[in-house]
């Protein structure tokens, strides 16, 4: 008899592991959704080696060109658009395998597009789990169920899931800062390089500016220092930390712009139930300063796949101690990053600056600084 899977959550790390299990095994499956369709926003996203050669195991190889790029610099600037150094990103890139950029809803469209309607369900809230010896019952608010062997939990950093079987709670932190998105066309004023990422740093901010595709159109994610989080002072909050620093950033702010307070996990989520696993940011939700959340939701469903296929009695316990050594690593850096684009003291600023373009040129330290990350 074939074993049940029910994946909670039709995100990236969601997805992934459905992809993986239609194509590559025996397991029976479904992929619940609690939104009625899938959100398909088009901010970008970027995709490490680590992640690309696992995702064109399922054909992510022969994704339409056009919707992707593949930038070869990371450029760090001055808030004052004064260019500091670059960091070559193509040192772990082959002929297939190369660091991607790309609006996250032509990845969700892929990983989709792969899994038939039968295996997705939109719209179902869990209501209930019961627990027997060797199954879970699954009940959903709209008085349907399911009985399976193995419940992957896949709705994110906020998951509801969770809840059912944890009793300990541990919180998502407030890490004292806000996000802002939005979609660049080429009028920006800034004098960059547009098939680069392109990294600015202020006192208590920095932006990220990449393509995303091949139509001109660039993401624009920036991350402000700001105690607390007042949707309707957006402007302001622009005005005051960001502005205030370079008036000709005001032209990146002109668009159709989002705004959230940015959270991240002060704990790995360990299941207390064998035949539980969590998985993307319901397992660990990072600080988005290294970009490997797409990245870690990608590989940690290809681990947790393995697993599956080989059967391993002992796989929660495996999964949790293989990710967890992962999660520390990329935490450090993701840290040791956040700490690092918003220094506001000048002469730590310029110690840090001159320690960058020290550091980019130095082979061993990008082998050892990205490709414990990037080489899994």
């Amino acid at each position: 008899m074939k074993r049940k899977i029910a994946i909670i959550g039709a995100g990236i790390a969601g997805l992934t592991l459905a992809n993986f299990i239609k194509k590559k095994s025996d397991f029976e499956f479904k992929v619940y959704e609690k939104e009625k369709t899938l959100p398909l926003e088009g901010f970008g996203i970027q995709l490490a080696n680590n992640s690309v050669s696992i995702l064109n195991q399922i054909g992510f190889k022969n994704i339409n060109s056009e919707k992707i790029n593949h930038p070869k610099n990371l450029d760090f600037y001055s808030i004052n658009n004064e260019k500091i150094c670059d960091l070559d990103l193509t040192e772990f890139n082959s002929n297939e395998i190369k660091y991607t950029t790309l609006q996250r809803s032509v990845l969700i469209d892929f990983l989709k597009n792969e899994i038939y309607a039968q295996h997705l369900r939109f719209g179902k809230n869990i209501q209930k789990v019961f627990e027997t010896k060797d199954k879970i019952l699954i009940k959903f608010d709209d008085n349907t169920n399911d009985l399976v062997d193995y419940i992957v939990v896949a709705d994110g950093i906020f998951s509801q899931t969770r809840s059912f079987f944890e009793t300990k709670k541990k919180e998502t932190k407030f890490q004292n800062a806000i996000v802002l998105r939005t979609i660049l066309k080429k009028n920006h004023g800034l004098n960059i390089d547009e098939k680069n990422i392109n990294l600015l740093m202020g006192s208590n901010v920095h932006i990220v500016i990449y393509p995303i595709n091949k139509m001109n159109e660039l993401n624009l994610v920036c991350i402000v220092r700001e105690k607390k989080f007042h949707p309707d002072d957006i402007k302001s909050t622009i005005e005051k930390k960001i502005l205030s620093q370079n008036q000709n950033l005001k032209n990146l702010f002109q668009g159709d712009l989002k705004s959230w307070p940015l959270y991240s996990t002060q704990q790995i989520f360990r299941s207390s139930n064998k035949k539980v696993f969590y998985l993307g940011d319901a397992f660990y939700g990072f600080l988005p300063t290294m970009a490997q959340g797409a990245s870690q939701s990608v590989e940690g469903a290809f681990e947790l796949f393995n697993l599956f296929k080989e059967n391993n009695n002992d796989a929660c316990n495996i999964y949790f101690k293989k990710r967890s050594e992962r999660i520390k690593l990329i935490k450090k850096r993701s840290n040791l990053n956040f700490f690092a684009f918003h220094i506001s003291n000048p002469v730590v600023k310029a110690i840090r600056d001159a320690i960058l373009k020290r550091l980019v040129k130095r082979k061993s330290f990008i082998r050892s600084y990205l490709g414990k990350v990037y080489k899994n």
